[in-house]
């Protein structure tokens, strides 16, 4: 018997565009009818089912109608057509702090948290110790949780619910608030629940961790399954159209560049993107991304060859220009700046216009988003001509690579060494 059973699940929702501030308003608002509203359906037709001891994981854009599957399940919301079926003891952290009462103190919520369910006085004091060691929230048990920090809110949530120990937990994206050293503890809590023979709803943009930790996977667009299937095949499904995206939104661009009268939605992009800035005695006028056929694109494999390609115009003669790059993570960290000063290349004068390569032989990095600056400076590299500042994405790919975690691919080798011999892994 399965233990999640969405059969022909829609829900909808009525969006009522006629707003009702003030008193005046909502006092005549009883002497007329309100306007019928504009009818939204967050999920349309959804089925799908999870065994015993399964994990599933939930993908898609934001808005895409994960967050109402979460709340169906956990009968906040009722679906309008077909039915939901939950089996056990359900644990969920949908949103900061669902469940808890802001004027009540962290202590009070765990025991209110425990008789929602199911459990006495007793047994919630009989858990509280393991759950302030690992919320970690000090000598705030005993505050009234509206005074806590995101983080503590998150910390307190997660310990309370995993100590219940519920037969289904649900987590929608709420590791994102902690610190990355209690995102670690909570996925080695999450993994020895999987080991353990729990059911898993995991919902979250890393996608690596839903391929890994999932054994299934639901791919949501626009309320509407495009894809139910096992986790990896769907996360790459789900990869594909988003770089599908990607490339349009460079076909995009390239129109523009070549003087093409943008669309509205094209002009609305353009004006939000990064800062761009420098005096323009050189201007760059063009980048490009180049595979190994010198074909432009904006998605590639771990460790493939990739060409970025700076075109400039010089509006007057320029000594000893220097040129370079930056690669950002999407969540700002700067991973790397090489210049062509740097690599002891000389450019003694540019006049007019060409172009300069700078070729990664093997590109390093794992799967995710990125941000790519580039840049032409002085001799100094303290006068900018022109710095484009995180303005060109770089979507990454490791399909078939067994390295998951981190940003950077190392490419080493694993040696293993017992008394009784040796092995090479």
């Amino acid at each position: 018997m399965n233990v999640i059973e969405f059969k022909n699940v829609s829900k909808r929702f009525v969006l009522h565009r006629d707003r009702r501030d003030s008193i005046q308003e909502r006092v005549a608002g009883l002497l007329r009818p309100r306007a019928q509203g504009e009818e939204f359906w967050a999920l349309r037709d959804v089925s799908f089912s999870v065994a015993p001891g399964e994990s599933i994981g939930l993908v898609g854009h934001n808005g895409a109608g994960k967050s109402t599957a979460l709340k169906l399940m956990t009968r906040i919301l009722t679906p309008n057509e077909g039915t939901v079926h939950m089996a056990g003891r359900v644990a969920a952290l949908l949103e900061l702090g669902s469940g808890f009462h802001p004027d009540l103190s962290g202590r009070e919520n765990v025991f209110l948290y425990g008789s929602l369910m199911g459990f006495s006085r007793r047994d919630m004091q009989e858990r509280m110790d393991s759950i302030v060691e690992f919320a970690d929230i000090g000598n705030f048990l005993d505050t009234e949780i509206k005074h806590y920090s995101s983080g503590m809110y998150t910390r307190l949530a997660f310990a309370v619910a995993t100590a219940v120990d519920p037969d289904i937990l649900i987590t929608d994206e709420v590791l994102a608030v902690g610190d990355e050293a209690f995102q670690r503890k909570c996925m080695e809590r999450i993994f020895r629940f999987r080991r353990m023979g729990k059911t898993i709803v995991f919902v979250s943009h890393a996608l690596e961790i839903v391929r890994t930790l999932c054994d299934q996977a639901v791919w949501l667009d626009h309320g509407m399954a495009r894809m139910v299937g096992p986790a990896g095949e769907v996360v790459d499904a789900y990869l594909a159209d988003v770089n599908r995206q990607e490339q349009e939104r460079l076909t995009r661009q390239r129109a523009r560049s070549a003087g093409e009268s943008p669309t509205a939605e094209q002009e609305q992009e353009n004006d939000a993107t990064p800062y761009r800035r420098g005096s323009r005695e050189v201007e760059i006028t063009r980048v490009e991304l180049l595979d190994t056929a010198g074909n432009e694109r904006s998605v590639f494999q771990t460790h493939e060859a990739v060409t970025v390609r700076m075109h400039y115009l010089a509006h007057e003669p320029v000594p000893y220009p220097v040129f370079g790059i930056a690669l950002h993570h999407e969540n700002d960290l700067w991973l790397t700046g090489p210049n062509t000063s740097f690599a002891g290349m000389d450019i003694p004068l540019v006049t007019g216009t060409g172009y300069v390569d700078y070729h990664i032989p093997a590109l390093p990095l794992l799967t995710g988003r990125y941000l790519l600056s580039v840049a032409v400076y002085d001799e100094t590299m303290l006068h900018p001509y022109d710095h484009h500042d995180r303005l060109y994405r770089i979507v990454v790919q490791s399909r078939g690579l067994r390295e998951r975690y981190g940003i950077m691919s190392l490419a080493g080798t694993w040696n293993w060494c017992a008394q009784n011999g040796h092995a090479e892994a």
